[in-house]
């Protein structure tokens, strides 16, 4: 009887696990869908991130699809930073840990819109990438 009470707790933790699993693997099924229309996509936990000409989109991985979809213009935007702990860095010397976020400035407004980043290194390749398209 003791045996079985103490297999209990491993048992519940491998369904939670499994459950965890298979909800992410949704998301990432929700996610290719939506990103098959669009020039250049990226996925992670934070945020759903796709390109198309001068259209940036973004907005939170779901199961079902992404939502809270934002789409602006890169015609629109005066600056792109790469923030850190929303602080801007150097992008010669990266940072090991910290929160990223791409800070895209507007023209028009005095707000700006702010993209979280899982990781600090794909942030800088994707403002790099994204002011390259903005100025061809």
């Amino acid at each position: 009887m003791e045996r079985g009470l103490l297999w209990l707790p491993l048992l519940c933790g491998f369904f939670g696990l499994a459950w965890a699993g298979w909800n992410e693997y949704q998301k990432l099924e929700a996610y290719r869908s939506w990103a098959e229309n669009f020039d250049n996509a990226k996925y992670d936990i934070y945020a759903v991130l796709a390109h198309k000409g001068c259209e940036i989109t973004w907005g939170k991985p779901t199961r079902k699809a992404p939502v809270n979809l934002q789409t602006f213009s890169l015609q629109d935007v005066a600056k792109i930073c790469l923030l850190v702990n929303e602080c801007p860095i150097d992008e010669e010397n990266l940072p090991q840990k910290g929160a990223p976020v791409l800070e895209f400035c507007l023209t028009n407004s005095e707000r700006s819109i702010k993209i979280p980043f899982t990781e600090i290194e794909l942030a800088a390749k994707w403002r790099k990438y994204l002011e390259q398209v903005k100025n061809e």
